[in-house]
C-alpha cells in the first residue's frame, strides 16, 4: 500500500506540479467504479462524485475564459466551450498525462473498447479537476485545466472542429434540398456500462450515412459528420 501512495505523490509532484495535502483524493479521482467492486475490502469509494465536482469546475473555468477573452455572440462561445469540455478533447488531454497508467480499473474493464477507455479517461480527467480543486483551489484547478485543455483552444479554431456536426449539416441540407435531415436509431448493441448505438441520418426517407457511439447523440453527431463528407464529395 505505501509503494501505491508513492506513485500517486510522485505523479502529483513530477506530471501535475502539485504536492496533495490528501493525496488519497487523487487517487480516488483514479479509480473505476469497477474496481472497487472487486477490492470491496479495501476499497470504498470510486470517482463519480468527484467527477460530478469536476465536471462543473471544468465548465467555469472554460467559461471564465471565453467570456474574458472573446466578445463573440452565446451560441458560438456554446460551440466553443463544448468543443473544449467534450469527451475527445479532455480523454486526449488525460491520455498526454499519462492518466492510463495511473487508473485503477476491474481487469475486465482494462480490456474493454477504444471508446469506452476515452470514456474512463475523460471521466479520470474530470474526477482530477475535482480532486484538485478540493485539495489545493481554485486557482489550482484553473491553472490544470489552462494547461492541459485551453492551450488546445487555437488548435480547435484553425480546424474549425468547435462547429456542430449536426447544425451545419442540417443547413446545409436544407438549403440545398429544402429538407430537414432525420435520425432513427438502427441498433443498440451491448452491456449497459458498455453500450454501442447505431444511429442513420435520413434526408426525404433516404438513408445518408451511418455513426456508432456510446450514446444516441454521440452517434448522432459521427453519423452527420460522415453525412457532410459525403455531401462535399
Amino acid at each position: 500500500m505505501q509503494q501505491q501512495v508513492k506513485k500517486y505523490i510522485d505523479f502529483a509532484r513530477d506530471t501535475l506540479g502539485l504536492t496533495f495535502k490528501d493525496v488519497q483524493l487523487l487517487m480516488t479521482a483514479f479509480t473505476h467504479r469497477s474496481y472497487v467492486n472487486e477490492h470491496k475490502k479495501s476499497v470504498k469509494e470510486h470517482n463519480e462524485r468527484l467527477e460530478f465536482l469536476g465536471d462543473a469546475v471544468l465548465e467555469l473555468v472554460v467559461t471564465d475564459f471565453l467570456f474574458d477573452n472573446h466578445d463573440e455572440q452565446e451560441g458560438v462561445l456554446t460551440n466553443w466551450r463544448s468543443a473544449l469540455v467534450r469527451t475527445e478533447s479532455i480523454g486526449a488531454a488525460a491520455h498526454k498525462l499519462g492518466f492510463e497508467e495511473m487508473l485503477r480499473l476491474s481487469k475486465g474493464e482494462k480490456r474493454g473498447s477504444e471508446r469506452a477507455r476515452l470514456q474512463i479517461l475523460a471521466n479520470s480527467y474530470e474526477a482530477v479537476v475535482g480532486a484538485i480543486y478540493l485539495d489545493q483551489g481554485y486557482e489550482a484547478a484553473e491553472k490544470f485545466i489552462t494547461n492541459s485543455v485551453i492551450k488546445t483552444f487555437d488548435n480547435i479554431l484553425e480546424t474549425g472542429s468547435w462547429l456542430d456536426p449536426k447544425s451545419k449539416y442540417q443547413e446545409v441540407v436544407q438549403s440545398d434540398e429544402g429538407f430537414t435531415p432525420q435520425y432513427k436509431v438502427l441498433s443498440e448493441e451491448g452491456p449497459d456500462h458498455d453500450k454501442v448505438f447505431t444511429v442513420g441520418v435520413f434526408v426525404n426517407d433516404d438513408l445518408r450515412a451511418k455513426g456508432t457511439g456510446p450514446s444516441k447523440q454521440n452517434a448522432q453527431v459521427t453519423a452527420a459528420e460522415k453525412a457532410l463528407k459525403k455531401h462535399k464529395s
